[in-house]
């Protein structure tokens, strides 16, 4: 399977575009993104509509800068899913998420309440070969927590990763950390940034 994963739009609308134009060209079978799809729960047009014109199947979480409701809102209209709690499976690839962060504006959770939802998720994937896991914030003790003073990782993220041994887990938040690539355990740790990454699996 071949993913572009992406996260922290913010209401871009024209790195929306861009981004959908990429995955039409690398011929990409999933669209992944990671979360703070909005900036401050507004400017929610064409952000997941250019994903869904190109005929990408799209899975969505919620970032800190929009709640669950808006989430769940552009996952309705769009056709897509909305993984915050869920997961899906392809073939022999299962993907389970939970968006939110522990700081932020929205949809601000408890490190507890991130590694239940991601749980909730997993324990739905049985027998299953490969497993990606999605979050918007990073595990504590990894190398982007370490470029921002004031991002903090999230605790339930690095137990998830302990506990469930995901393949690899797609994450943002840290805008300064686009890019990074690190194994945590068995776990390649990516944070997509919002000019994405081509991921195959």
């Amino acid at each position: 399977m071949k993913i572009l994963a992406a996260g922290d739009i913010h209401g871009d609308m024209g790195l929306a575009k861009k981004l959908a134009k990429k995955a039409e060209d690398e011929k990409v079978d999933l669209v992944i993104l990671c979360g703070d799809l909005t900036y401050r729960e507004q400017s929610t047009e064409n952000i997941v509509g250019p994903f869904v014109k190109k005929k990408k199947r799209v899975l969505i979480i919620p970032g800190n800068h929009e709640s669950v409701a808006t989430a769940d809102f552009l996952a309705e209209l769009y056709g897509v899913k909305n993984l915050h709690g869920y997961s899906v499976k392809y073939d022999n690839i299962g993907i389970f998420g939970a968006g939110g962060a522990n700081i932020g504006p929205f949809s601000k959770m408890t490190d507890k309440e991130i590694y239940d939802l991601l749980k909730q998720g997993h324990d739905r994937l049985k027998d299953i070969e490969k497993k990606i896991m999605v979050t918007h914030v990073h595990p504590t003790e990894s190398k982007m927590e370490k470029l921002s003073e004031f991002v903090p990782g999230s605790s339930g993220v690095k137990k998830a990763i302990e506990k469930f041994k995901p393949d690899i887990l797609l994450c943002s938040h840290v805008h300064e950390a686009e890019g990074i690539e690190e194994v945590i355990g068995s776990t390649k740790v990516f944070n997509v940034g919002r000019h994405g990454r081509i991921i195959d699996i």
